[in-house]
């Protein structure tokens, strides 16, 4: 009887501690299933660059790589085991791979063989064309760390070369881009002594300058050529490119800014780079380029307006405005924040999905806010038909309706540079 008495107290304490895990347990799998089906129904369960690799006979579901992740959206427990739910969410911070216990993760681009969007490159980011390398987002992998990383190596690597340019007219290195990755690639060519030369349409700093005012840049600790290590986990769009600028004058950086490269052909012993009434001559050429290339235009009437724009270069400028937003990603949800922020602009959201579904985990916080608070009107399911002086007009589930309006920022995704990688010769997974 006692010994009853007691097994009935230890399933009792043990039901009272593991029932309520288990509960919570299967709560949470059957939400992450959930979001896996609705993330596969979008289409937002598929990356466009790296994700975590998961080894599932390692893995044992312990969900620390879920907790982990800063974006929140990417992973989950299903049956068990860790899976990507979101993929298009992973912007590679790794930290899925750093906390698990078991070595289960990896952070990588997966198998290629069967993707468009990934250029073949070797172990040193060189592409199919001898001396053409592709470092930064170009070739996959996202974060400010990774871009500096990849163009501190290729350039490591040209300058392993025991040949060096003694022709005037020929560059050891001609970058193509000046982000961080192209710019760590000038930095780390003047600390190797190679000549060079930076091409960028824009200027120094890249994808940065298109940031929104005081934007916050998450940056894992990474050294940069002849500066050191940026220390700080969080960086604004203004101390990003104080670093950047401040280096281009220190170290007299060759950049020339307004060229943008058509082509680049194979010659005897060196590439020739081709812009729009130029011809540059190198024993290298590193493409430093982003993966969103030119922005994508809607192809609706009045469009080329003045009142149209594809980025958002000062937020301040515009006080007391009805401003529509076309787009669900995060640019335009950050660019949605700032104007709202302002205090004064009516900021309108035109989104052709039902809900938005690509949001880094802060920017989901920030719009489900602005939107309780009145601070940003959203308009789901609608699609911009034509843009006036004053007006604009939309089709929102088939209806049409006319928008009061001043400006209008236009965010549908960029046109990828792969097209202009294929005239160039280099191959992709898929070819």
């Amino acid at each position: 009887m006692e010994s009853l008495l007691l097994w009935i107290i230890v399933l009792t304490v043990c039901s009272a501690i593991f029932l309520p895990y288990f509960v919570k347990f299967r709560r949470q799998q059957k939400a992450d299933i959930s979001r896996k089906h609705e993330a596969a129904s979008l289409g937002a369960d598929k990356p466009i660059a790296q994700y975590p690799l998961i080894d599932i006979v390692r893995c044992i579901g312990c969900a620390t790589c879920v907790k982990a992740c800063p974006e929140q959206e990417v992973l989950g427990i299903v049956f068990g085991k860790a899976t990507v739910i979101n993929g298009l969410k992973c912007i590679g911070h790794g930290k899925c791979a750093e906390v698990c216990p078991v070595g289960a993760i990896q952070v990588g681009l997966g198998d290629i063989k069967d993707r468009d969007d990934i250029p073949l490159m070797n172990e040193f980011n060189e592409t199919v064309i001898p001396n053409l390398f592709i470092a930064g987002e170009l070739g996959g992998f996202a974060l400010i760390k990774n871009a500096i990383a990849q163009g501190t190596m290729v350039i490591d690597r040209i300058a392993s070369q025991p040949e060096r340019t003694t022709d005037p007219e020929i560059k050891d290195v001609i970058i193509v881009g000046a982000g961080p990755t192209g710019m760590s690639a000038a930095l780390n060519a003047v600390k190797n002594k190679l000549s060079y030369l930076v091409l960028d349409q824009q200027g120094a700093g890249g994808t940065i300058l298109q940031y929104p005012r005081k934007k916050i840049v998450l940056v894992q600790p990474v050294e940069i050529p002849l500066f050191g290590y940026l220390k700080k986990s969080e960086y604004s769009k203004e101390e990003l490119l104080e670093i950047w600028l401040g280096l281009k004058e220190k170290y007299n950086l060759n950049i020339q800014v307004g060229e943008k490269v058509t082509n680049i052909t194979q010659n005897d012993g060196y590439l020739t780079v081709e812009s729009q009434d130029k011809l540059f001559k190198a024993r290298n050429v590193v493409l430093a380029l982003g993966r969103r290339g030119t922005p994508r235009k809607l192809g609706v009437p009045g469009e080329n307006s003045a009142k149209v724009m594809y980025k958002l270069i000062d937020v301040e400028s515009h006080q007391n405005e009805k401003i529509l937003i076309v787009g669900g990603g995060d640019s335009a949800i950050e660019v949605a924040y700032g104007l709202a922020m302002q205090g004064t602009n009516k900021v309108t959201i035109s989104y052709r999905k039902n809900q938005f579904f690509r949001l880094k985990k802060k920017n989901a916080e920030r719009i489900t806010q602005l939107i309780k608070s009145g601070q940003v009107k959203t308009i789901m399911e609608s699609n911009i038909m034509e843009i006036q002086e004053d007006s604009v007009y939309l089709d929102v589930k088939g209806n049409k309706g006319k928008l009061s309006n001043d400006y209008v920022f236009i965010f549908a995704g960029g046109e990828p540079p792969f097209k202009l990688l294929r005239k160039m010769g280099i191959k992709f997974g898929a070819d």
